[in-house]
């Protein structure tokens, strides 16, 4: 069990050379260390930047720093804390934190700042994940939501779905003293529509998972098509060097590759995959084989086609994960697209056949058809402006807003959630079977503490434990 009696200390920026370097201590003793460290005739003023010298304990300079001491509670852990800003000599700030070391501070475990923060309670457990999800936060939307979870966007949630099951639980739970009194019909119809609300609130939640997973890891982007179509060209176009290599022999690439890259406010995972070919030599159908499995965890395709060749015919494990919303067609190499009528300045003319016949064979499929082609030259240029447009847009259809705020649970938050929607369709059970009240009171106790368990309310060690291991030390 971690002591909040103990002042901890920890470099709170990465090793390496840099401008400067900050070394933090959080407890009782960061004040005196303060005033004898950095020899003040006073103790330091709470959230008052103190450029001293800092000397260690026989007395030799380290160096020239800028301290502040913040008091508690009026900190980040909700203790004493003392943040020392040094030259960014990794040599000089870990001579500062093995002094602090000396001076009685015991090195900080991974996370544990934030976790005296949460056991203070200046944030709950949805806001110190935030903190993590601020760090690694890979895109402007990733950002976003983040920044909202720290400032309590989902607790808020939290809080309405659990003040209306405490309403719903108290209507019942006036019964439970009264075994002989049965739940009158109109307050069962009343709690009935309470616990649907409830339910509606649960799953809209619960519906944010995935686009969690997105903001986290990134958009899992595939790139897919026949051999030679210029799949490789478009990942290299795209994460702007040559990542790929690119060869006028078919079959080149025999293996994915992986790239991430930002598009407009969104990190993409983009995966370039072997050709699709119709008779494969042994070596690419490994290579195919790797592209159907890529192609089971995908978020978004970008079938690739080259536009002077008649359209293929794909394999229908492909075609069955294709849809109107997943997947953007590109017609690539319109360079090589003869002209049509060039006397006459007419513009190219695409081969429109073979687009409705791609059409026809996803909608035979999936009944549903792609109506999206982007033109594009990898060679040129020409139509990448408007393909990184249409990604964008595609991109933002995966986004799940709860009024004005972006909610982005994680897979911790899902499992409690999935939990409480569990005991509301129990609860839903016992009351359309009339059962006791008990019974209904039980499962919508149940789905409280999961609630609780989403913002730290119910206590649970092992969990905490586990939580902050994640976290970098320091933080």
């Amino acid at each position: 069990m971690i002591s909040n009696r103990d002042t901890i200390a920890a470099l709170a920026t990465p090793l390496g050379t840099s401008a400067i370097a900050i070394v933090r201590a959080s407890g009782p003793d960061c004040a005196a260390i303060a005033r004898d460290a950095l020899e003040l005739p006073h103790p330091p003023l709470p959230r008052v930047a103190t450029h001293a010298d800092y000397r260690d304990r026989s007395g030799a300079l380290l160096d020239d720093v800028v301290a502040i001491y913040y008091a508690a509670p009026n900190s980040y852990t909700g203790d004493d804390i003392l943040e020392i800003s040094c030259h960014g000599n990794p040599f000089i700030a870990q001579k500062i934190l093995e002094d602090l070391l000396a001076r009685g501070c015991r090195p900080a475990e991974a996370g544990e700042f934030t976790r005296r923060a949460f056991a203070n309670g200046r944030i709950d457990l949805s806001q110190a994940e935030a903190v993590m999800d601020l760090i690694h936060a890979r895109s402007e939307r990733a950002l976003t939501a983040a920044n909202q979870q720290l400032r309590g966007s989902l607790e808020r949630h939290l809080d309405t779905l659990t003040e209306n099951l405490l309403s719903a639980l108290a209507r019942i739970e006036a019964y439970i003293d009264f075994p002989d009194e049965d739940l009158p019909a109109e307050d069962r119809a009343i709690v009935r529509r309470g616990i649907e609300e409830l339910s509606k609130g649960t799953a809209r939640l619960l519906a944010t998972q995935h686009y969690g997973e997105l903001l986290r890891e990134g958009i899992r982007t595939v790139i897919i098509g026949e051999p030679n179509a210029g799949k490789s060209s478009l990942l290299n176009r795209l994460v702007g060097q040559e990542r790929a290599l690119v060869s006028a022999e078919p079959g080149t690439t025999r293996d994915f590759i992986e790239e991430r890259l930002h598009i407009g406010p969104h990190c993409l995972r983009l995966i370039d995959t072997a050709g699709l070919n119709p008779s494969p030599a042994p070596l690419e159908k490994l290579g195919m084989q790797k592209t159907l499995e890529r192609a089971a965890e995908a978020d978004l395709f970008l079938l690739v086609l080259d536009a002077t060749r008649p359209h293929p015919n794909l394999p229908p494990e492909i075609l069955e994960k294709l849809s109107q919303e997943n997947a953007l067609i590109v017609l690539n190499k319109i360079d090589l697209v003869p002209v049509a009528g060039a006397a006459t300045g007419n513009s190219k003319s695409l081969n429109s056949k073979s687009q409705t016949n791609l059409k026809f064979q996803i909608s035979n499929s999936k009944n549903n058809n792609i109506t999206h082609f982007c033109e594009t030259s990898c060679v040129t240029g020409e139509g990448l402006d408007a393909l990184e447009k249409a990604i964008i847009d595609r991109a933002e259809t995966f986004r799940r807003d709860q009024g004005d705020e972006i909610i982005a649970i994680n897979a911790r938050h899902a499992d409690a959630l999935s939990r409480a929607q569990t005991s509301l369709v129990s609860a839903l059970a016992h009351l359309d079977a009339n059962g006791p009240v008990e019974l209904l009171a039980a499962d919508l106790r149940a789905a409280l503490d999961a609630y609780g368990e989403i913002g730290g309310r119910i206590d649970n060690e092992r969990m905490l434990d586990h939580l902050f291991a994640t976290f970098c030390i320091g933080k």
